[in-house]
């Protein structure tokens, strides 16, 4: 099938998803991710053989995957990740690349390029697959969620940084040095951002925001493509632009009236939730190598080994450093959602099998686990929420949220 039918078929499978995920609803609150990456999976060459990938869906797919990385960075509200919170989630993140990073090489006879990559992408967190679950259940709010967005921040930021330094072939010292110069530049854009704007900018956001103008629409994907294009620029990967610039069009935004900001973000939702972001996901589905994980027995064994790696390297520290303020099933749920991951996972894992470091059976098994995360993971969490409110997880979003800010 040619691109233009894949990608007919792409948002099929994006359509159905939902549909699927809200028939089940009332048995298993199961996250809209899982459908579309089990129907790109379903569509894709190592089941139905009717969808493949190409240039065309690859670049619309990176771009998926940057908007939700961007949406991920616009989320962090600095007023309430700061203090004890983030120094306590940097601390976890920390303990977190070190213990992976050990325990990768000891599972790789030491091998250096694997046991980096591998224990980067053993300390992610999926804020940005999180966060919908998290909004949806009302478990965002209050100081649970201020806590998981510090911590999930650290997890989306953390393995981006150390992908930017470890993993971009070129000398440490120098990849430090070319990352500094990024964040100086990006420092320089936040305070630019910080500055009051002008009456003119709200004038125009506002007069255009329901018309086809769409001014602030359109400043924000110019900010998220320069950024994407500064970091490709400097030799970082494109993620590292895609959070920041998510940070700075909150800041931007800042200098609106309240209702245009919040107006704005929802149309650059619809576009992501809408198409680019579930096209991303479907995409992961239809090029996840199915075969690589069935035909040989180690990769399979390796996927439990990997899930249990998650909880355990990213897990647990965040468990252990959690703010004492935290209930004992607020600090097992936050436990759970920080070990769920997947999308810095699929583009780690990317880059091993670009550059020959990773072979098909271990990416295959990784990823793997990181689906199991997003489907286990969260549900757990959910449930432990759950029975701290006295509710079940299947009520818990019709439920008012009982913590406020």
């Amino acid at each position: 099938m040619d691109q233009s039918g894949t990608l007919i078929l792409i948002m099929a499978a994006a359509v159905l998803a939902p549909l699927l995920a809200h028939g089940l609803a009332r048995w298993a609150r199961i996250p809209l991710v899982i459908f579309e990456i089990l129907l790109g999976i379903l569509i894709g060459p190592d089941v139905l053989g009717l969808a493949h990938s190409g240039e065309v869906i690859d670049t619309l797919s990176d771009l998926g995957l940057s908007l939700l990385i961007f949406l991920a960075g616009y989320e962090i509200q600095f007023d309430a990740v700061r203090g004890d919170t983030l120094r306590r989630s940097v601390r976890a993140w920390v303990v977190s690349l070190v213990a992976g990073i050990a325990v990768a090489l000891a599972l790789t006879g030491f091998d250096f390029s694997r046991g980096v990559l591998i224990g980067t992408a053993l300390t992610s967190t999926a804020l940005g697959t999180v966060l919908p679950i998290l909004r949806d259940s009302g478990d965002l709010k209050g100081r649970f969620g201020t806590v998981m967005m510090a911590f999930g921040a650290v997890g989306e930021f953390g393995p981006i940084i150390a992908v930017s330094v470890l993993l971009s072939g070129r000398d440490p010292g120098v990849s430090t040095v070319v990352l500094v110069a990024f964040a100086a530049i990006t420092a320089v854009a936040v305070y630019w951002a910080l500055r009051p704007r002008r009456p003119w900018f709200s004038r125009v956001v506002e007069a255009t925001l329901h018309t086809s103008g769409q001014f602030a629409v359109r400043f924000v994907m110019l900010l998220l493509v320069a950024m994407l294009a500064l970091s490709r620029a400097f030799g970082l990967d494109v993620l590292l632009g895609a959070f920041a610039a998510g940070l700075l069009t909150r800041l931007v935004l800042r200098g609106t009236t309240p209702q245009a900001a919040q107006d704005v973000l929802h149309k650059v939702e619809a576009m992501g939730f809408g198409f680019l972001v579930p096209l991303f996901f479907v995409v992961t589905g239809i090029e996840f190598d199915l075969a690589a994980l069935l035909d040989d027995g180690r990769p399979l064994l390796l996927l439990p080994v990997f899930l249990v790696l998650f909880l355990i390297v990213r897990g647990l520290p965040a468990y252990a450093l959690a703010p004492r303020d935290l209930t004992p099933l607020s600090r097992r749920a936050l436990m759970l959602h920080c070990a769920t991951c997947l999308p810095l996972v699929v583009a780690i894992t990317t880059i091993g099998l670009d550059e020959k470091v990773l072979g098909q059976g271990e990416a295959a098994a990784m990823v793997g686990a990181a689906m199991v995360s997003v489907l286990l993971f969260p549900l757990l969490g959910l449930h432990l929420r759950a029975k701290e409110r006295g509710s079940s997880p299947a009520t818990v979003t019709d439920a008012p949220p009982t913590e406020t800010w």
